[in-house]
């Protein structure tokens, strides 16, 4: 605000000099005038009025600003500033404010604030109500804005509550001295449906803003009932080596799922056994099929026979599982090597053979790069699983 003065008279600051010079000693003198001037310099301020500013420019010429400021009560700061300006623009008005007065104050502004970052799913409607303010929804926006605040898209995670997360933090805790050489002797796997359909690409069109460009079927990404045919697969992989990929017919089940571990599994724990790799620790997501009685009686003995352990993996983490990445890279990849794979002809067998055939060739392609790059990230994962206290993290 231009031309702002000091609310004090020279007669308050002569009240506050004789409190600080009499009746006390010069120790606690000195310290009172101190903390006086500091609050005399902290008092509200106010626009200068048109008499105040006639007093100062008629001082101006034969007063210094220090002496102004000891005569007429208005700091030397505030003195200097409006006498500048005066032979800047010639003139002691104000220039007018532009645009259209604020309607908030600072502390509606951080009531604002406050009420949308504890009630963040709220409509704008509804903190209109809430912070009970006549202001538009509009000036509400405006405001957030101004604090960096918008309304975005709640990101999609497995649901977590405070046992979860309890559980996610022990788990991060007890791994957050592992090395890279710790994660590499982990054996990572999980599932994962592969639908023709399931193309993770973004498409964007070039359109204006209106509802016939936006509908118009050459701007529509088609979207088939149901998610058309699927395609249920099996994958692990340890290190920088990638291990086997089974497909499955159908749901997994315990029997299912314990079919895929012998046929898959142990054959790679025993391969890299004879590689010389030992002390290899196998994990699986707590699925049913993996924790089931039967398929916990038969992980027991395999370990025994096979040479491996069992990692106790916290629930709803698959952020904390590398292989759900490269799920991501085999469906990219699906659609990229073969655009056709959406257009697949013919019976559902038919198309799972196709698919079959298509990420064979895919899953088989992925490089050691990759893996070791997955690796790399798992002391990341972690210290970010630490540092949300086992909520939500950005994997």
């Amino acid at each position: 605000m231009e031309g702002l003065s000091d609310e004090s008279t020279s007669d308050d600051k002569s009240k506050y000099s004789k409190g600080c010079l009499h009746n006390s000693s010069p120790k606690i003198a000195t310290r009172a005038c101190t903390i006086l001037s500091t609050m005399a310099l902290e008092r509200q301020r106010k626009e200068l009025t048109a008499f105040q500013k006639g007093q100062i420019e008629g001082r101006a010429s034969f007063m210094s600003h220090a002496e102004i400021d000891d005569e007429l009560g208005i700091p030397r700061r505030t003195v200097s500033s409006f006498l500048e300006r005066v032979k800047t623009r010639h003139t002691i008005n104000n220039f007018p404010h532009p645009g259209v007065p604020r309607k908030t104050s600072a502390a509606d502004d951080r009531y604002i604030v406050r009420t949308a970052e504890s009630e963040t799913r709220i409509p704008l409607a509804e903190l209109r109500i809430q912070t009970n303010l006549d202001v538009s929804e509009q000036t509400l926006r405006r405001r957030l804005h101004e604090e960096g605040i918008r309304k975005w898209k709640a990101v999609n995670r497995p649901l977590l509550t405070k046992e979860h997360a309890a559980k996610r933090l022990k788990w991060a805790k007890a791994h957050q001295h592992w090395m890279r050489k710790d994660w590499e002797k982990v054996a990572w796997s999980d599932e994962c449906a592969v639908q023709r359909h399931s193309d993770p690409r973004k498409v964007w069109v070039f359109r204006r803003q209106n509802d016939s460009e936006k509908y118009a079927p050459k701007n529509i990404r088609g979207k088939a009932k149901g998610g058309g045919v699927s395609q249920m697969i099996w994958g692990c992989f340890m290190g920088n080596k990638l291990g086997p990929i089974a497909f499955i017919d159908g749901s997994v089940n315990t029997q299912v799922y314990i079919n895929v571990l012998v046929d898959s599994l142990l054959p790679f724990i025993d391969a890299l056994n004879a590689d010389g790799i030992t002390d290899i620790v196998f994990q699986q997501d707590n699925a049913s099929c993996h924790t089931s009685k039967k398929t916990t009686q038969f992980l027991e003995l395999s370990m025994n026979q096979h040479g491996f352990s069992i990692m106790k993996w916290p629930p709803n983490s698959p952020d904390m599982n590398p292989i759900e990445h490269i799920w991501a890279h085999l469906k990219t990849e699906l659609h990229r090597r073969y655009p056709d794979t959406v257009f697949l002809r013919g019976s559902p067998d038919t198309v799972r053979r196709v698919l079959q055939k298509r990420l064979m060739e895919i899953w088989w392609d992925i490089g050691a790069g990759v893996l070791n790059t997955l690796i790399d990230s798992m002391l990341r994962r972690v210290h970010a699983l630490l540092a949300a206290g086992g909520w939500y993290t950005d994997y």
